[in-house]
């Protein structure tokens, strides 16, 4: 995977093999973030990133001048080699090694952004419980945004709070705000 944009463009991070993970395509990432760009100061802004894997989506907001990044991820090798990246380059993430539907539930943190990446072979429930905790424990500041990254296969459109979706090949990244 590779940095995008911004003070780290163009370096590459290699994440070991072993991650049970599955990065966001380059070209998924950068048109994710030409919406967020067109509707954020990066260096204005908090970031929640859940299901964190590789740490690829924070890696670009750190990039891009956001200063206060919190990626949450179980896996513990996935959390030591976003704390190893981040060290390396000096970035301000901090991790927690939780499950993300235990975080969400006892979490005060509130965020402009929050990115979601779940397993794409999640349920309907689960998919529909991210975006039911983030609102119900009001974890979005004013004019903050929920993203979910998963599957073309998958449909979020009948859940509070939808907004729209951008599909890129396979990935999908469907948009929730407050109504």
């Amino acid at each position: 995977m590779r940095i995008i944009s911004g003070l780290y463009k163009s370096r590459k991070i290699v994440a070991p093999k072993n991650l049970p993970v599955r990065p966001t395509t380059d070209m998924a990432k950068e048109s994710l973030f030409n919406i967020l760009n067109n509707n954020f100061y990066f260096d204005d802004i908090t970031v929640l990133d859940l299901f964190a894997g590789t740490g690829n989506i924070s890696y670009e907001f750190a990039s891009r001048g956001t200063e206060q990044i919190t990626c949450v991820d179980q896996d513990f090798g996935c959390i030591r080699f976003i704390n190893q990246t981040a060290d390396t380059f000096n970035m301000p993430i901090q991790t927690i090694k939780s499950d993300v539907f235990k975080f969400l539930e006892k979490t005060t943190l509130q965020v402009d952004v929050i990115f979601a990446d779940p397993p794409y072979n999640f349920s309907d429930e689960q998919f529909a419980k991210i975006p039911q905790l983030v609102f119900q424990k009001n974890l979005l500041k004013d004019h903050g945004v929920l993203i979910v990254e998963h599957s073309k296969h998958t449909h979020l459109s009948q859940l509070d709070h939808y907004g729209y979706s951008k599909s890129y090949g396979g990935n999908t990244f469907s948009f929730f705000e407050r109504i």
